[in-house]
């Protein structure tokens, strides 16, 4: 990207968006890829991957997904990302990729990239700084929240901490619906502490 890019409430201005019922929206408007994982990607898969292989609006060079928290913020230039959510991976990727295969290799690599709100849009860069701001609130590993998601038994607990989150509406909908199911399975599930 050597000209500015404009990034909106909605994402990349420009971008187009192919499955809208299941990615973007404000929740999920901007997909960041750390080019540490995406390094270990080229390894891993035998070649060169050019920018915008996983469908990522942009790549940040020191962002490892593995280690970024739910709510963690991201200013680069004058725009301010929030973390809400991690890529879970689909068919579109799977072809993408080479074959429905991929879907579990990339589940399995625990190297989803991160969905992210706009706070604040403007013009980015290539040039512009990128400053990393820890979440100020309950520190809720993405990483756990994107394993969760493959795990339909999962602890009334720990759905009802990433409920009160900041994640995103699909998310927080699935998670929403999981925790019904437990409370209903087991009602005593909603008085555990």
């Amino acid at each position: 990207m050597a000209a500015p890019v404009e990034i909106t409430p909605v994402g990349l201005v420009g971008d187009a968006i192919g499955d809208m019922e299941n990615y973007g929206g404000p929740d999920q408007a901007i997909y960041l890829f750390g080019a540490p994982d995406s390094e270990w990607w080229s390894e891993e898969l035998g070649r060169d991957l050019h920018p915008g292989t996983f469908g990522e609006n942009l790549t940040l060079s020191d962002l490892e997904s593995a280690q970024a928290w739910i709510g963690d913020r991201f200013a680069i230039g004058p725009v301010v990302l929030k973390l809400t959510a991690l890529r879970i991976p689909c068919v579109t990727l799977a072809v993408r990729m080479g074959g429905p295969t991929f879907v579990k290799r990339f589940r399995r690599s625990e190297r989803p990239g991160l969905y992210c709100r706009v706070i604040r849009e403007g013009e980015v860069r290539v040039e512009d700084p990128v400053e990393h701001e820890p979440c100020q609130g309950e520190q809720i590993p993405a990483l756990e929240v994107f394993k969760t998601f493959f795990e339909p038994n999962t602890d009334e607990r720990v759905l009802r901490r990433f409920l009160s989150a900041s994640i995103a509406v699909r998310a927080r909908e699935v998670y929403e619906r999981r925790s019904a199911l437990t409370v209903a399975r087991n009602p005593d599930a909603r008085s555990l502490n």
